[in-house]
C-alpha cells in the first residue's frame, strides 16, 4: 500500500502517541484544517485510523497503546471523570482500584477523602495513594506488568476474592456498541471480573474515545455497573443500555 510522506508521518505519530488531532497536524504540517481532515479521511477509508471527533485513533484490535501514549490522550476528559467519580465515593468507604489511566484519575481526585481503605492492583495508583496518612492502601499479588505498573495474574484474582468493599472503580479499553466491555489482555480481565463480582456498587470510568476502539478480550457488559461515568455520550444504544439496565450515565461535558 503506498503511502505519501505526510500520510506515513500521520500514521506514525498516530502509533506513537494514540491519536492525532486535526488542529495539532495541521500547524505541525503548515496545512490548512481542511487538508488535514482529508488526510484523515483517506486514511480511515483505509482502515489505517479510526475518525474521533477533532482528530483520530490508531486503531490496533490487538494490542494497546503505550501506556505514556495512553495518558495522554485525553488527559482533561480523564481528570474531569476522575472528579466526578470521587464525588460518589464519601469517606470512610472500601473500595478497588482497577488498572488504567482513567481509574489512576480517580485515585488522585481521591486524595482529599478520609478514612479509606483502598484495594488496588495497580502500582501507580498505590504510589499516589500510600503518602497519604489518611488513606490505607492494599496492593494485590500477582504478575507485575513492566509495561505499566498493572499486576495481573491467578495470585491477583485470588487476593481479590478476599475482600466484599463498597465500591469498585473500574476501567476499559473499549466499549462496544452492544454495552460489551473489552481488553486486551486476558489475565487483567479475569482480575476486573473478580473486582466486579466482590462490590457493592461497581463505578465504571471511561472516556469516549473508549467507544471507537477495539479490543479482543470481554471483561463483561455495561448492564452489570451501578454508575458510568463519561466525558460524552454520543451512542443512543448505550444511552439505552442504561436505561433498560439501571445503570446512572453521567457525562462530565454537559
Amino acid at each position: 500500500m503506498f503511502l505519501s510522506p505526510r500520510h506515513a508521518e500521520i500514521i506514525q505519530m498516530a502509533k506513537d502517541s494514540g491519536r492525532v488531532l486535526v488542529d495539532e497536524l495541521a500547524t505541525h504540517f503548515g496545512v490548512t484544517p481542511q487538508t488535514i481532515r482529508k488526510d484523515l479521511n483517506d486514511l480511515c477509508d483505509q482502515r489505517l485510523l479510526s475518525r474521533i471527533h477533532g482528530g483520530a485513533l490508531f486503531p490496533s484490535g490487538i494490542e494497546n497503546v503505550e501506556y505514556e501514549a495512553r495518558r495522554k490522550i485525553a488527559a482533561e476528559e480523564k481528570e474531569a471523570i476522575g472528579r466526578a467519580a470521587a464525588r460518589l465515593i464519601p469517606d470512610k468507604a472500601s473500595l478497588f482500584i482497577n488498572i488504567g489511566t482513567t481509574t489512576e484519575a480517580v485515585s488522585k481526585a481521591l486524595l482529599d477523602h478520609t478514612g479509606l481503605m483502598v484495594i488496588t492492583n495497580n502500582i501507580n495508583v498505590a504510589n499516589r495513594m500510600r503518602v497519604y496518612p489518611e488513606i490505607e492502601v492494599v496492593i494485590s499479588g500477582g504478575v507485575v506488568r513492566g509495561s505499566d505498573g498493572g499486576i495481573v495474574g491467578e495470585a491477583a484474582v485470588d487476593f481479590i476474592k478476599q475482600f466484599k468493599v463498597d465500591y469498585a472503580v473500574i476501567g476499559t479499553s473499549a466499549i462496544d456498541e452492544d454495552g460489551g466491555l473489552l481488553d486486551f489482555d486476558f489475565r487483567e480481565v479475569k482480575v476486573a471480573q473478580a473486582i466486579i463480582a466482590n462490590a457493592r456498587h461497581v463505578i465504571l470510568v471511561a472516556d469516549a474515545t473508549k467507544f471507537e476502539r477495539m479490543a479482543p478480550v470481554r471483561i463483561g457488559h455495561l448492564s452489570q455497573v451501578d454508575t458510568f461515568i463519561t466525558d460524552r455520550c454520543n451512542s443512543e444504544e448505550i444511552r439505552r443500555i442504561c436505561r433498560e439496565a439501571e445503570v446512572q450515565l453521567i457525562e462530565t461535558s454537559l
